[in-house]
């Protein structure tokens, strides 16, 4: 995995620059980034090199957070607000993963979508079923794409089709999956996964923080998302002095060797906002998600002034699209919403934030992961602009501004992943 690639380069510095050049070369060793070239260094020379012309080269993109076994319907119950949405279309069609056969033809339609994709790595959410689970993270491995995909529990509050028996079997099929699982895949690893606090009794909770301190995985649930979501957990949680109190009173909830991911934190603020940062939680901000189940905008302005960590994600099927160039995108006019809106003090993003957001923002979260500076890990796509092009000649800054507004994928010319061609 020692190779070179030529074209026109663009990745980010930090959240608020861009690095851009015309005609460089990025030199990958073994897998890992050893930077950005304007000529080949001697000691690279005998590296072959891919030569693609004027195509614009980036790293590749992390989604946080999606849902594999929605991919099926998405577009689907977009005038119904979270709760109400679950239960119409999510759990119907996530029950039908029980048979092997159609999670065969659906996981494959999803995995052949985002490997065609500009993601290069994802953290998925699968359902209760284990062998439907490990089902999907064999297709994915076997798609070249780095993820970490959960088994979902459920032990309450969900029909009686898509609930596991009891908090013990679910901590026994989850111990099970993750024992199968862990150690066997190269570029997929297991991820504790939680559905959300309404569906989790205190007892599964309990087991789930207990297998993450035995095993030492991550986790990745939902927090704050809809306001009645969040009223339903204090109903449930009534000592609890907010949401995320209760993922951490059971260690699900970042802090050291706690790798955490939460979705949407649309409403989190205060204490809550404050445990978030203290623990190292990352945020996975779903902007098309929160805006088509009606959830509200979520205050990502106030989350990066205050040192929050924050990635993309596509959530399908709550967002439609699984690009995270349409989450830049729609995470930019989200915030520009909130900003007229609600929140004058908290400026909109821009392109060089959405783009260091879908890179480094999220890659951090799988180690060094979205850059290609000296020492990341090698993940490129290369995107071949021309159908875009413009009358007259752009600077490279904004090419990458009309992919990220106007690219669908299909203009994915290449992509890498650890240095191997996918």
């Amino acid at each position: 995995m020692n190779l070179i690639l030529k074209g026109s380069i663009c990745y980010s510095k930090s959240l608020r620059e861009l690095a851009t050049l015309e005609g460089g070369y990025i030199v990958c060793e073994g897998g890992v980034s050893r930077g950005v070239f304007r000529e080949v260094p001697e000691k690279y020379s005998t590296f072959s090199v891919a030569d693609y012309g004027e195509s614009v080269i980036i790293p590749g993109l992390v989604d946080l957070h999606l849902h594999a076994p929605q991919y099926s319907y998405r577009g689907l119950g977009m005038d119904l607000e979270l709760l109400d949405w679950l239960s119409t279309h999510t759990f119907p069609e996530e029950s039908r993963y029980a048979e092997l056969d159609y999670a065969d033809k659906a996981y494959s339609a999803f995995v052949d979508n985002l490997k065609r994709g500009s993601t290069t790595r994802a953290g998925v959410f699968a359902t209760i079923h284990a062998p439907a689970t490990l089902l999907l993270m064999e297709k994915l491995e076997h798609s070249g794409l780095v993820t970490l995909v959960g088994k979902v529990n459920m032990d309450r509050n969900s029909p009686d089709f898509l609930r596991e028996a009891s908090a013990q079997s679910a901590y026994e099929a989850t111990r099970a999956w993750i024992e199968q699982s862990l150690g066997k895949f190269r570029n997929t690893a297991p991820i504790i996964s939680p559905r959300f606090v309404p569906t989790c009794t205190g007892e599964l909770m309990r087991g789930l923080g207990e297998l993450q301190k035995e095993f030492g995985l991550p986790v990745q649930s939902h927090l704050s998302e809809n306001r009645g979501e969040i009223a339903w957990v204090k109903e449930l949680h009534p000592r609890a002095e907010f949401y995320g109190e209760v993922y951490d009173s059971y260690g699900l909830f970042g802090g050291d060797g706690v790798p955490t991911i939460m979705a949407h934190c649309v409403w989190s603020h205060g204490a809550e906002e404050a445990l978030l940062r203290e623990n190292g939680v990352y945020i996975a901000h779903c902007p098309q998600s929160n805006t088509n189940l009606a959830s509200g905008i979520a205050p990502i302005r106030r989350f990066l002034e205050g040192g929050q960590r924050v990635g993309l994600g596509t959530d399908v099927a709550g967002g439609c699209h699984t690009s995270i160039f349409r989450a830049m995108t729609d995470a930019i006019q989200c915030s520009k919403l909130r900003w007229r809106l609600v929140e004058q003090n908290d400026a909109p993003l821009t392109v060089p934030e959405a783009f260091y957001l879908g890179t480094i923002g999220g890659g951090s979260f799988f180690g060094k992961v979205g850059s290609f500076e000296d020492g990341y890990e090698f993940d490129a796509v290369v995107i071949d602009d021309s159908p875009l092009a413009a009358t007259n000649p752009l600077p490279l800054e904004d090419r990458l501004a009309r992919i990220i507004y106007l690219s669908n994928d299909s203009q994915i010319r290449a992509k890498y992943v650890r240095g191997k061609k996918v």
